[in-house]
Parts: structure tokens; C-alpha cells; sequence
């Protein structure tokens, strides 16, 4: 088992950053692609970013790319999401995501075994 709980989550004004954080406690010793999803009121979670268990490969939503940057630090069992150029309509719920298949990297939620619980992000125009 894995509890993951994310943190970072604010308003901030279109144009403008944030850096959320994902911290992983339990068997972290354990290989995981992670992964980081949103979800807006009356929409499905979507796929934002995922990174390898190693750190050294990444892949990003089309609406993110260039703007949204993946990380982790394996010796502190983080995960990280840094959002630039932040707009309107990334406004979601983010969720942060484990999936101990690490050999893998999958965009959408349904293979991923655990989840936090969330931090809300809301960007004003």
C-alpha cells in the first residue's frame, strides 16, 4: 500500500505559477510510474503528466506541454508538478497517482492503484 497526499493547491491569477507537491508514505520502496490528473466540475479526470520510476522519462497532456513540468525526488518519495503560464481553464481538482505496473506509462486514471486525495487549483482571469 501507498498513501499519497498532495499539496500546493491555491488561486492564483491567470499568467501566474504553482508548484504542487505529491507526498508518497508506505511501500515507497516499491517501483511506481506516477502520475498527476485534474479534474473540473461535471468533467471527467483527465491525464495532465506521468513520470518513470527512474525520473528520465516524462510525457505531458497536449494542453500542458510547454507550460506544466514533472519531477520527482526518489529519495524523498516526492513528486512534483510545477505550473507556469497557468490559464482559466486549467482550474481542476489535482490528483496525484501511483501505478505499480512502473514498467509502463499509462494517460489515463483506471490502471493506476492509488490516488490522493486531491488539492483545488483556481486560476482568475
Amino acid at each position: 500500500q501507498v498513501q499519497l497526499v498532495e499539496s500546493g493547491g491555491g488561486l492564483v491569477q491567470s499568467g501566474g505559477s504553482l508548484r504542487l507537491s505529491c507526498a508518497a508514505s508506505g511501500r515507497t520502496d516499491d517501483r511506481y510510474t506516477m502520475g498527476w490528473f485534474r479534474q473540473a466540475p461535471g468533467k471527467e479526470r483527465e491525464f495532465v503528466a506521468n513520470i518513470d520510476w527512474r525520473g528520465t522519462s516524462t510525457r505531458y497532456a497536449d494542453s500542458v506541454k510547454g507550460r506544466f513540468t514533472i519531477s520527482r525526488d526518489n529519495a524523498q518519495n516526492t513528486v512534483y508538478l510545477q505550473m507556469s503560464s497557468l490559464k482559466p481553464e486549467d482550474t481542476a481538482g489535482y490528483y496525484c497517482a501511483a501505478d505499480d505496473a512502473w514498467y509502463t506509462m499509462k494517460e489515463v486514471a483506471s490502471p493506476y492503484d492509488y490516488w490522493g486525495q486531491g488539492t483545488q487549483v483556481t486560476v482568475s482571469s
